[in-house]
């Protein structure tokens, strides 16, 4: 399959200064070479950090837990040197949640009398933060498609979301403790903090997939997803007082969980980021059609997609999401209006078969990682490793869903429109296993209802 670079505009050129140098695949990686004093450095400064914390708090972790954090360095590091960019992301992550606990000084009401707490670095601040530079994100992207400029500037609102999500989580985490000591715990147990990860591991795998292939077009259509999650973020906020620290669930109270939801949701996240380019190769590939016939199929799958909020909701929030439905809707019909003028800015469908078949496939591995680990700490809690638990069973389903996506492409030479129609469909069940399950199903997975 093709890999070829997709030329960059001018206003890409003039951001180059900005950039990494590429290989001719556009993958970084084989022009790094052996790793250099910048990556020991950054070693370091996570050793040193990692230390300080078994030094400082032994009493906090259990062995199991010191073994996560030692690993967690070595594969931090790893990535780090695979992906330079995320060295910086993870630096600027760490000063400045360091800075918000200075602030605090073990005071919880510190964040209503201190200005950059108040205004900035509180977890809810930041992540709000988070939320409104993904929906700049997201127009500016649309924008750049008629100015280089404005995709640029989607860029940067993308990392600088990210930056303000991770660092609210780290400053989560921090706030739980000074509730009192029991409560602090990794900001990943309910869904609240689920969605809030799950949109940044949806940005940061679409950030290294626009550098790897020198094209922004892609990403007002990955941005839309991750606007549509915080659109409900919002409302779970808002509406429910989600981000309100609560006790863990003593079911949670355990080491596997440092593992299993991150790894679960970098599935999540790039089977999410996957639909959305197989979107944009349907786009791409219908960009030159003039009958709407061809367009029918794409508009009811988009239409499927969106709906399922609107489904989801009780008759209290009636009217709220059926509104969202509406402007979903509106908004897919639009880009389908639109197709010509967007297909040719968009990288060629070889460009775009090849990102949607890595992006699953990084799912796929992370994503069975997480469900052996599940089973794993399902036996260390409940004593078997499987009990048909709906979210277990949702689980199984999406994995067999992408297990079979991955068979066919490389066993059948599946591609093009199949594929792009059958990872947009694989969002619409990934969907109901991450959030449809905690409304209409009960189980032993009971952690996130609505």
């Amino acid at each position: 399959m093709s890999n070829t670079l997709v030329q960059p505009s001018p206003g890409t050129r003039s951001s180059a200064k900005w950039e990494e140098k590429m290989s001719e695949t556009g993958d970084n990686r084989v022009l790094r070479g052996k790793p250099d004093w910048t990556d020991l450095v950054f070693f370091l400064i996570l050793v040193a950090g990692a230390a300080y914390a078994i030094v400082t708090y032994p009493n906090e972790m259990d062995i199991y837990e010191k073994y996560i954090l030692a690993g967690s360095t070595i594969f931090v590091t790893w990535i780090g040197w695979l992906w330079r960019p995320l060295r910086m992301l993870m630096i600027a992550c760490g000063v400045a949640a360091l800075l918000a606990i200075g602030l605090y000084d073990g005071n919880l009401a510190q964040a209503d009398n201190q200005f950059l707490l108040k205004y900035l670095l509180s977890s809810q601040s930041a992540i709000l933060w988070m939320c409104a530079l993904f929906f700049m994100a997201t127009v500016v992207y649309w924008l750049g498609y008629v100015s280089p400029t404005a995709a640029w500037m989607g860029t940067a609102f993308t990392w600088t979301g990210v930056f303000f999500g991770f660092t609210g989580l780290l400053v989560r985490w921090r706030e739980g403790h000074l509730i009192a000591p029991d409560m602090g715990h990794i900001p990943v147990s309910n869904l609240y903090e689920v969605f809030v990860l799950f949109c940044l591991i949806t940005a940061v795998f679409y950030l290294y997939y626009e550098k790897r292939y020198n094209t922004r077009a892609l990403g007002g259509f990955v941005l839309l997803v991750i606007s549509a999650a915080v659109i409900f973020l919002l409302w779970y906020t808002f509406e429910r007082d989600a981000a309100v620290i609560t006790p863990l669930n003593n079911a949670l109270r355990s080491w596997w969980m440092k593992l299993h939801v991150p790894a679960n949701f970098i599935g999540y996240g790039t089977f999410a980021l996957a639909a959305m380019v197989g979107f944009a190769y349907l786009v791409k590939q219908h960009g030159e059609t003039v009958s709407w016939k061809p367009m029918i199929p794409l508009l009811l799958v988009g239409g499927a997609m969106v709906s399922e909020p609107f489904i989801f909701s009780d008759k209290e929030n009636f009217g709220f999401w059926i509104l969202y439905f509406g402007i979903s809707v509106i908004i897919v019909a639009c880009i389908l209006m639109a197709r010509k003028t967007i297909a040719s800015k968009l990288p060629p469908l070889e460009i775009l078969d090849d990102i949607m078949y890595r992006a699953i496939s990084v799912g796929f591995a992370f994503f069975t990682v997480a469900t052996v680990l599940g089973a794993l700490w399902a036996a260390d809690a409940w004593g078997t490793y499987w009990q048909w638990d709906p979210k277990e069973t949702w689980a199984f389903i999406v994995w067999l869903n992408y297990a079979a996506w991955l068979h066919l492409r490389l066993m059948k030479g599946m591609r093009g429109t199949v594929a792009a129609y059958w990872a947009l469909a694989g969002l619409i069940i990934t969907s109901f296993a991450f959030l449809g399950v905690n409304i209409f199903l009960s189980g032993l997975h009971s952690y996130g209802e609505l």
